[in-house]
Order: C-alpha cells, then sequence, then structure tokens
C-alpha cells in the first residue's frame, strides 16, 4: 500500500503580510499531481490544515476545492486530523458527509479511536488518526484527572488506538506531537503553556509500522531508526514560513507500506515564490537579478542609506526584512502588513511592566500572567 504523508498545510497564512494564496493554490496542485502520477492509495495529512481556528473563507474554498479534486481526480483514500492551528470542531465536521469506507476525519478526541482498516495484496492496513488535544480537554474525554502533558494526551491516544487493531494488521498512526529530538524551527507555535514540558518520547508510537506527524515544519526522522524500529517522521509544512528556511527542500513524503517493512522516500514541492536571505553592499543586491522571492536583505554597508528597503522593491519586490551586518541581528524592518512579533506573549508582559514601573516582575507574578494567557488560549480554542 502506498501513502502519500503531508501536513502543515497553514491555508490562510501569511508571510510578513504578503498573501500565501496563490503559493498554496500551487503546492495543493502538486499534491493532486504526485497522487496520480504516484498512484498513491491513502492521503495523510497531519494537522495544521488552516493557519487558526477561524480562517478567512478563501482558505476555507481553497481547501474545499482541493479535496474535490482529490475525489475526481484520484482513487486515493483520505486520512486527516486536525492540529493546534485548526479549530477541532470544524476539522470534525469536515467528516459527517464523507465515504466512512475511504475517508476517516477526525477533529476531536475520543475514547475510542477506531482506526480506517484498507485491504491490499499483503493483508490489512490500520490508519489510526490521533488529533491533537489539549490536556484539559483529554481529561474530559478519558475520565483521567492525571492527564497534565502532551505526553499523557499522546499515551491515552495511543492506548485508545492499540486495542482496536484488528490482530495481525501493519499498523500506520497519524498524529499532531511534538516528539522529542525533532528540529525546531522559528515559526511553530508551542503546545503547551509556559514553561510546560511539550515533548513526547517516541516510544509512545512502538508497535507501529509508521508515525506520520505534523507540526514541525522541516522534514525530518525522529525517534529509533534500529532494525525493526517503527518509522516516525514529519513530512514538513509544504511553504516555507521564515527565513530560518531559506534553502532548504520542502517535500512530500512517499510511503510504501510492505509486508517486509516500510520504504520511504521524498517527492520534491516546487513552490512558486522562494524564501532567500541575500548579503552584501546594497548596489550589488540593487543590480541583482528581479526576483519575487521572499527576501530578506542583510547590507554589508557601512553608513546607513536613505530608505533602502524601498529602492531594494524595486528588483525584489517581496523583500520582507532588512538588516547591516554591523548591527549583527539589529533589524529595519518593514513588513508588507502586520508582521509577527519577534518576541513571546510572556516576554511582552515582563516588558511592559519594566517599562510602566521601572522594574521586573517577579516570578510570582510571571506565574500568574502566564496563567491568564493560557486560560485566554484555551478559551478561544473552545469558540
Amino acid at each position: 500500500m502506498r501513502m502519500l504523508h503531508t501536513a502543515d498545510l497553514h491555508l490562510g497564512r501569511q508571510f510578513m503580510g504578503l498573501s500565501l494564496e496563490e503559493d498554496h493554490e500551487a503546492v495543493l496542485g502538486q499534491i493532486v499531481e504526485a497522487l496520480k502520477s504516484e498512484r498513491v492509495d491513502v492521503l495523510v495529512i497531519a494537522g495544521d490544515v488552516f493557519d487558526r481556528a477561524s480562517p478567512p473563507n478563501s482558505a476555507i474554498r481553497q481547501f474545499n476545492r482541493f479535496l474535490k479534486r482529490v475525489a475526481d481526480e484520484t482513487a486515493a483514500a483520505v486520512v486527516m486530523i486536525s492540529g493546534n492551528h485548526d479549530s477541532g470542531d470544524r476539522i470534525e465536521a469536515m467528516s459527517v458527509f464523507s465515504t466512512a469506507s475511504r475517508v476517516l476525519v477526525r477533529g476531536i478526541a475520543d475514547a475510542v479511536e477506531t482506526p480506517l482498516v484498507l485491504p491490499d495484496a499483503q493483508g490489512v492496513v490500520a490508519f489510526s488518526a490521533l488529533p491533537f488535544s489539549y490536556e484539559y480537554a483529554a481529561r474530559e474525554v478519558f475520565g483521567d484527572e492525571g492527564i497534565s502533558t502532551p505526553a499523557d494526551v499522546m499515551a491515552a491516544q495511543i492506548a485508545a488506538a492499540r486495542g482496536q487493531v484488528p490482530e495481525g494488521a501493519r499498523w500506520v498512526v497519524v498524529a499532531h506531537a511534538f516528539v522529542a529530538g525533532g528540529a525546531v524551527g522559528e515559526t511553530e507555535r508551542a503546545l503547551t503553556r509556559v514553561g510546560g514540558i511539550e515533548t513526547v518520547p517516541a516510544e509512545l508510537f512502538d508497535g507501529a509500522d509508521y508515525v506520520a506527524l505534523g507540526h514541525l515544519h522541516k522534514p525530518q526522522d525522529v525517534g529509533p531508526q534500529d532494525v525493526g524500529a517503527p518509522h516516525v517522521r514529519y513530512s514538513g509544512a509544504p511553504l516555507a514560513f521564515g527565513f530560518d528556511e531559506a534553502g532548504g527542500e520542502k517535500s512530500m513524503t512517499i510511503v510504501d507500506l510492505n509486508a517486509e517493512g516500510v520504504a520511504i522516500r521524498t517527492v520534491p514541492f516546487r513552490p512558486l515564490r522562494q524564501v532567500r536571505s541575500l548579503t552584501g553592499a546594497f548596489a550589488e543586491l540593487l543590480a541583482g537579478t528581479p526576483s519575487d522571492d521572499f527576501v530578506q536583505a542583510i547590507l554589508t554597508d557601512e553608513t546607513p542609506l536613505i530608505d533602502p528597503m524601498k529602492r531594494l522593491r524595486v528588483t525584489y519586490p517581496n523583500t520582507c526584512h532588512l538588516t547591516y551586518a554591523r548591527q549583527g541581528r539589529t533589524p529595519e524592518t518593514k513588513a508588507l502588513g502586520a508582521g509577527r512579533a519577534a518576541v513571546t506573549p510572556i516576554e511582552m508582559v515582563g516588558d511592559f511592566l519594566k517599562a510602566v514601573r521601572g522594574g521586573a516582575p517577579s516570578d510570582a507574578e510571571l506565574a500568574i500572567a502566564a496563567d491568564r494567557l493560557h486560560a485566554g488560549n484555551t478559551a478561544e480554542d473552545r469558540a
């Protein structure tokens, strides 16, 4: 059985104020083409379909068009879960009119994780789809007040799924989590409250033939890779969302589930626009080849220039960030629209208190602020 594993589409997201709708349309089309050219049996989307719980209507329509193409143009089954950016209820609602024999869509954790079981020439494969869940919600679902970390949540979900796997079936687990050992980028949102431990051990997935993960945006294998150990892998996001990913290749993962084991390879995405970091004298960059790529300019000029961002955008219209090499990381930033803050919410609280009263907040005050921030986030998730 052949599977295409992707995740972290983040439809509706912007790149420092610039729309990614056309970029997303391109990679969604490439997924459909790969499903056809690779003769894929199962499409797996491991969470973060949308960039936020209430995505723009354009993103919802875009995803609906994509699913229609998958249904009309391919014979692939679909396994999909919600991620920490998604509204679990919204993703769960997509399962209402699905064909139960070929589709498994899970947005809300359940105490009974029934798999999608698909036959092939070598037997059957069971797909367990484990949607992202915060601790407070998992405590209610599993009736366990001892659930206090993402690892506890995942352990409860795995236990609920393991008991439903048919005897002798090959087992695929789809999850959205931060597995210990994964390489983190600049754009992933934390999965727990400030100061909490958000990682889960790879050993939780023991017994699975393949673990299709979402959350980390760089393609990578994690966990034990010894003979007989499960393959635990992040497909990564189809698009780069930060300059820390400049030069990195994005890909979808093709997985062949054979009786003798699992074979993994990647198919690269071809984005409309790359993310690039350019270093050099202003005159050199200005004379470069025009490009629509997202650009971060690091100028080696010793003296400040007059409005270099505006002038660079003549050559690179999507220049998003500019800094001088002599200033290290001190930026002169002019994003096209609303950019993302470079500090965490709790750091913003601390900076505000310092500015207002001239002194740093105490540990107790920071704990109160962190608790309120977490309460606000969970209330938004429930809304």
